[in-house]
C-alpha cells in the first residue's frame, strides 16, 4: 500500500501573545492543519486500512479462506493446479499465502486481457476459485498512493504531503514545551475544548516516532517521483521470448525450488514467476537481508535443463538501493508479521485522529472567540 500516511501533529492551546516565536510556530502548525486536514486525514485513513487490506479481502472472498493442515502442496503442484483450472489463461506469478489460513494467489491474465486472481489451497494443492484483480487491496493501495489519479501526477501530489507533515512535527516541539511530560497526562474532561486538546497532545506525543517515520518515507517517495529513484536490483534474464504461451513444467519448478533452497538455506520463497512460454523461472523471497522487499533476493532458472542462471542477494545492494527497498516495509509495517502490522494500524488510526481533532480544535477556538467578542459587545 507507496505513499505517505500523513496527519497533524500535536497542537496545544494558543501560546501567550507576548511569545512571538512560539506564536509563529503555532500559527504555522494551525495553518497547515486547517488547510490540509481533510486530504491528510483521508490519505492517513486509507493507508491505515491498507495495512490490513489482505485481511479485508479475506473476509470478503470465501475463495481466499483455507483450513490449515499438516501436509503442504509444493510450488509445482500449486502452479499445475492453477494452469489446469484455466488452461487458456497466462500465469504471471504465484505468491505465497499471506498467513496460515490464506490461499496462495496466482495472478493470471485472461484471453481478453484483464487479470484475475486464482486462489490455490497451499495444503491440498486444489484451486478454490478466482476473484477480480481489482480488490480491496488494490482499491486502498491506488487510493492511498495516487488518489486514483494518473500515477505521474498522483504520486508526487500525495508524497508532497510529507513536507507539511514534517513541518507539523517540528513545530509541535516549539509549541508544546516540555512535551515529554505529556506521555502520561490523562485528558481532562471538564469541557470539550480541553478534553480534545488533551487527547490531541496525548496522541501526538505517543506518535512522534511514527509521524517522523511516515514523513521520512513519504519524503523518499517524493524524491523517487521527481527523478531520484534508485536503480532497480539487477534483473535476472530468464529464457523465453514471450511470443507464445505454454504451461510451465511443475516438476521442473519443484526441482528448481529444491535446488535453490539446498544451495541457499536461508532463502524463503515468496513467489515464483514462470515465463509465459514456460521455459524460464524467476524466484524471489526473503533471506538474510533485513527490511527489503522480496524482489531484492532472487534467482533465475532455465526450466529446460534446470540450470541456475543467476542469483541476487539483498545484502549486495548499494546504499541508494537499500533505502529504496526499505521504504515500503517501514511505511506499511510489513516486515514483522501481524504484531508489527497491528502496531502500525493503531498508530495510523492515531494519526487519522490527529488530523481531524486538529481542525475540530481550531473550530472550537474560533467559536470561543466569537462568543467572547459577543459578550464584550453586549451592553
Amino acid at each position: 500500500m507507496h505513499q505517505p500516511t500523513p496527519a497533524n501533529a500535536h497542537a496545544p492551546s494558543p501560546p501567550p501573545q507576548n511569545n512571538g516565536g512560539r506564536r509563529r510556530w503555532f500559527d504555522l502548525h494551525s495553518w497547515v492543519g486547517l488547510k490540509l486536514c481533510l486530504l491528510m486525514g483521508f490519505i492517513c485513513l486509507t493507508g491505515t486500512l491498507a495495512v490490513f487490506a489482505a485481511e479485508i479481502d479475506w473476509l470478503l472472498h470465501a475463495q481466499m479462506r483455507v483450513t490449515p493442515s499438516e501436509t503442504r502442496a509444493s510450488w509445482g503442484q500449486m502452479v499445475a493446479a492453477a494452469q489446469r483450472a484455466h488452461p487458456d489463461w497466462i500465469l504471471e506469478g504465484l505468491a505465497a499465502p499471506h498467513a496460515s489460513r490464506f490461499a496462495a494467489a496466482a495472478q493470471m491474465r485472461t484471453p481478453g486481457g484483464p487479470r484475475r486472481f486464482v486462489w490455490v489451497d497451499p495444503y491440498s494443492g486444489r484451486v478454490t476459485g478466482d476473484t477480480h484483480w481489482f480488490n480491496a487491496h488494490r482499491l486502498l493501495r491506488n487510493t492511498h498512493r495516487h488518489l486514483m489519479l494518473p500515477v505521474k501526477y498522483g504520486v508526487p501530489l500525495v508524497a508532497a504531503l510529507s513536507i507539511p507533515l514534517l513541518l507539523s512535527l517540528l513545530s509541535s516541539f516549539f509549541i508544546y514545551k516540555r512535551w515529554w511530560r505529556g506521555f502520561f497526562s490523562w485528558p481532562r474532561g471538564d469541557r470539550p475544548r480541553r478534553l480534545w486538546g488533551d487527547l490531541h497532545r496525548l496522541f501526538g506525543v505517543w506518535s512522534l516516532w511514527f509521524v517522523a517515520l511516515i514523513a521520512l518515507t513519504g519524503g523518499w517517495y517524493l524524491v523517487e517521483s521527481l527523478g531520484g529513484k534508485a536503480k532497480s536490483p539487477a534483473e535476472i534474464a530468464v529464457p523465453g521470448d514471450g511470443r507464445r504461451a505454454a504451461p510451465a513444467d511443475p516438476r521442473a519448478i519443484d526441482r528448481a525450488v529444491t535446488g535453490l533452497q539446498r544451495s541457499w538455506p536461508e532463502f524463503s520463497v515468496g513467489a515464483v514467476q514462470p515465463s509465459p512460454d514456460g521455459q524460464g523461472l524467476l524466484i524471489n523471497g526473503q533471506a538474510r537481508a533485513w527490511l527489503v522487499r522480496d524482489r531484492a533476493n532472487a534467482a533465475g532458472f532455465d526450466l529446460r535443463d534446470g540450470r541456475l542462471l543467476d542469483r541476487q542477494d539483498g545484502r549486495a545492494l548499494n546504499l541508494h538501493q537499500r533505502i529504496a527497498e526499505m521504504a515500503d516495509p517501514l511505511h506499511f509495517g510489513s516486515f514483522g508479521g501481524w504484531p508489527v502490522r497491528l502496531l502500525w494500524f493503531l498508530f495510523g488510526a492515531a494519526l487519522t485522529t490527529l488530523s481531524f481533532t486538529g481542525v475540530y480544535l481550531y473550530g472550537l477556538r474560533v467559536a470561543d472567540a466569537l462568543r467572547s467578542a459577543r459578550r464584550r459587545n453586549t451592553p
